[in-house]
């Protein structure tokens, strides 16, 4: 994804990816890694304002603090499959092209 990316076109490309592999994710690494319960909540949250503000830019800057807080900025564990990894740096690209476009 290009660095310059609007906050609308990274949630066009990761929105439908996201929604397949969190819950999938939580499932498999949630025992071992509980932070990632919160981090489907937060997510879930997340999907919630965005369909409620529909094309309008929602107000997300609580929910991406959350998440860094919780990932540790999104670092990724060393235990955890490709799909954990994915969701991390899909997380992180969206929060970043959501403040670059605030």
């Amino acid at each position: 994804m290009s660095d310059t990316a609007t906050f609308a076109q990274a949630r066009k490309q990761h929105l439908k990816v996201l929604n397949q592999y969190i819950p999938i994710v939580d499932r498999v690494h949630g025992p071992r890694h509980p932070e990632f319960h919160e981090v489907r909540k937060i997510f879930d949250a997340v999907v919630l304002k965005m369909d409620q503000a529909r094309s309008k830019h929602p107000q997300l800057e609580e929910e991406f603090s959350l998440l860094r807080t919780i990932t540790h900025n999104y670092h990724i564990p060393d235990d955890v499959c490709e799909s954990y990894e994915a969701v991390y740096r899909i997380l992180s690209e969206l929060d970043e092209a959501y403040h670059r476009n605030e």
